[in-house]
């Protein structure tokens, strides 16, 4: 019956996307004609040449690659002015709701992935930095990106078309399109060019909330009408199911919906399945020759279970950072819920700060990383070392 859940999936994704602008707001969105998304069936891209000044000479990969998801072009609509609330005006959120955080220059941001998962993407300015904050339901793939591009600002939206089950982004300066897992441009004025990736996690509310109880968090006063709290994707992320709109051949080393966090550092990029870091919540690894630490901690729930958010199940959160600190180089363990460096049995958080100990107040270097659906990281990255206990 995955073909019924599929067709599901796209009825309420294109139920989702289409208009319901609140008075007074920007224009409404165009409502989506719900249908089966095909591939788009034309290397030299005539099948969507129209109404995009994206210059489709200037390509990596063929047009039979890209496939329609549906929405047309910023169907799926980009939040541009973003409001925020403090964190104590954040009532909206659950405490074991999934949010995206970034800090920068001390700016520090939640993006709660229930409204995330209704836009994708967020064009903002934190810390002083310009800054896309994206999102891809399909691939539950998270990314934070510089939008400063070659001495320019750029702009993002969503393109409506998918590579490989994942959000395909388009800037509003050139019509490019970029690969939200890589941040590469594959297509246009800025083929081959990649987005600086800036340091983010994907925490539960509550950790935010105790690592930056000055924080501010995206508000639902979005200038649209969406279903905030509530997700399009029932039951999508279910053990077994095949990815939607991937047509792929899957990587079977593991379920193809396991969440997995990732790094890549030169040529060895390496994959940490959720599933192994729920018994192994402490992970002490040398990837690409860096020295780097996995925490893992339950309490996150995911926004692709139940139709209420909030009432999902448990699958936790799980970020990374250097080992090393001040010259010299940490080894951590877990000790019952709490993180500790083994050498001073400093209590470190989720967010890579020392709340006690000899080192309180310290802080650990974030290392680059992701969280994904294993399906489709392995799709882009197939060379993916998996780590093993």
């Amino acid at each position: 019956m995955r073909w019924l859940a599929a067709m599901v999936i796209t009825l309420s994704v294109a139920a989702a996307c289409g208009g319901g602008g609140t008075s007074g707001s920007r224009t409404a969105a165009p409502s989506a004609t719900p249908g089966s998304p095909a591939p788009i069936n034309a290397s030299s891209f005539e099948a969507v040449a129209a109404g995009w000044r994206t210059d489709f000479t200037r390509a990596s990969v063929a047009g039979t690659e890209f496939m329609s998801g549906g929405p047309g072009k910023d169907g799926i609509p980009a939040i541009d002015h973003p409001k925020f609330v403090s964190v104590a005006e954040a009532t909206f959120v659950d405490d074991r709701e999934p949010v995206l955080t970034i800090d920068i220059n001390g700016d520090a941001r939640a993006y709660p992935v229930q409204i995330l998962v209704w836009h994708e993407l967020v064009n903002d300015i934190v810390g002083g930095e310009p800054v896309a904050v994206s999102y891809c339901p399909l691939c539950n793939s998270s990314v934070v990106f510089d939008r400063a591009v070659q001495g320019r600002v750029l702009d993002f939206g969503v393109s409506g078309v998918l590579r490989k089950s994942d959000l395909v982004m388009y800037d509003r300066q050139t019509e490019s399109w970029w690969q939200q897992i890589t941040g590469e441009a594959v297509v246009g004025d800025f083929l081959g060019t990649r987005l600086d990736v800036l340091a983010s996690n994907t925490i539960s509310f509550a950790d935010f909330r105790a690592a930056h109880p000055d924080g501010k968090v995206l508000s639902r006063d979005t200038g649209f009408n969406r279903d905030y709290g509530r997700t399009p994707y029932r039951s999508y992320d279910a053990a077994g199911s095949r990815p939607f709109l991937f047509d792929g051949q899957l990587d079977e080393r593991l379920d193809p919906v396991e969440r997995v966090v990732t790094v890549q550092f030169g040529t060895e990029a390496v994959a940490y399945p959720f599933s192994r870091l729920a018994d192994h919540p402490v992970v002490n690894d040398v990837a690409g020759r860096q020295p780097i630490v996995v925490f893992y901690r339950k309490g996150t729930v995911s926004p692709l279970d139940r139709t209420n958010i909030r009432d999902s199940r448990d699958v936790g959160s799980a970020v990374v950072f250097s080992r090393s600190l001040d010259g010299k180089l940490l080894t951590f363990e877990a000790r019952g819920d709490e993180l500790r460096d083994v050498g001073t049995g400093s209590v470190w958080d989720i967010t890579g700060v020392a709340r006690s100990g000899s080192l309180a107040g310290k802080s650990l270097k974030a290392a680059n990383h992701g969280t994904s659906f294993w399906f489709a990281w392995a799709a882009f990255k197939p060379e993916t070392r998996i780590w093993q206990p």
